[in-house]
């Protein structure tokens, strides 16, 4: 897991409608470009990655959030 500097992006998650409860998907963009998709913010903490069983990069590394809401089975 992953904690998100929440002074940078606490307002984003306030704003934006939940995926479900407790947690929102995303796909996050990093500084130096890398794309993520389907990554799952609880609490201001990237939990999951689709696809993957590590989370590759700090919370302070990611440029962008773009919500996008996508269901997925992310237990899976």
């Amino acid at each position: 897991m992953k904690r998100l500097p929440a002074e940078r992006w606490s307002t984003l998650f306030s704003n934006q409608s939940e995926t479900g409860m407790g947690f929102w998907t995303a796909d996050v963009v990093l500084a130096d470009g890398r794309v993520f998709r389907d990554v799952i913010i609880e609490s201001g903490t990237i939990t999951k990655i689709r696809g993957r069983d590590d989370i590759p990069f700090e919370g302070a590394d990611v440029a962008r959030i773009e919500i996008t809401n996508r269901r997925w089975d992310w237990r899976e």
